[in-house]
């Protein structure tokens, strides 16, 4: 009896190992999956934007002021979906930019819309008509993108960008960043506008940056410290064999 009696006890502790493994079996498969909370992608570097060609018209038809470049603005604003304030950067895109402006003797506007962004950049230019100099005096920002929180309105009026001559056009290949405000500021990338002294609705000659002129300088600066290297080891190679010479006898 005592041997059924252990046969019985070992069957009942397999049958309740059993039932163990299929109740938490069931347990785990009926358990609802844990929700993860998203949280919306940070923003990232879109690249390098295009390039786009805007004109601002005068009242007669003929062209006023022209501008070509790639423009990024870079904002400081606070996210909807990541509750927190953050930096954006928008590429304006040329084929979705509408322009407009205004021309005056000593002023002139660029005003350039993106209606897919909510976005309007304007910029103001002054000439000095004493110097006949002129600069990027003024930028203003609307900009309402879809994580914002609230639109952010930027503006400075006391700027001192892209200065040219008269009669000539600004030019810059190398990327520029104009801090307009604490939380915007613009990445320019091949800049060559004249908003003054357009002749024939065409360029004026080109004034270049100051990087445009030190990434010039850059080579020549190398290409003389290579050249001075070469002569003097050729220097020292004529003195080293003129020595050697002299260390001869005539027997």
């Amino acid at each position: 009896m005592t041997q059924i009696g252990g046969v019985q006890l070992w069957g009942l502790g397999v049958t309740l190992q059993l039932i163990l493994a299929a109740a938490l079996h069931q347990g785990l498969a009926t358990v609802a999956p844990t929700t993860v909370p998203t949280t919306a992608a940070p923003h990232k570097d879109p690249g390098r934007p295009d390039r786009g060609d805007y004109e601002v018209k005068s009242s007669n038809g003929t062209v006023c002021l022209r501008a070509s470049m790639g423009l990024q603005l870079n904002v400081t604003f606070s996210s909807l979906s990541q509750n927190k304030t953050v930096q954006g950067v928008l590429n304006l895109q040329p084929n979705k930019t509408r322009t407009s402006g205004s021309c005056d003797p000593d002023s002139a506007s660029l005003r350039l819309i993106t209606d897919a962004d909510k976005t309007s950049l304007n910029f103001s230019f002054t000439l000095n008509t004493t110097s006949n100099k002129y600069h990027l005096s003024e930028v203003s920002l609307s900009a309402d993108w879809p994580d914002m929180k609230d639109a952010v309105l930027a503006h400075n009026n006391s700027l001192d960008y892209l200065r040219g001559s008269l009669g000539f056009s600004y030019m810059c290949r190398e990327e520029q960043t104009l801090k307009v405000t604490q939380n915007f500021s613009i990445n320019t990338f091949q800049v060559q506008l004249q908003p003054f002294g357009l002749s024939g609705n065409q360029f004026g000659a080109a004034e270049e940056c100051q990087l445009d002129e030190d990434d010039m300088l850059i080579p020549i600066i190398v290409g003389a410290a290579l050249a001075g290297l070469v002569l003097i080891v050729l220097f020292a190679y004529l003195i080293g064999r003129k020595r050697s010479h002299a260390g001869y006898q005539t027997i």
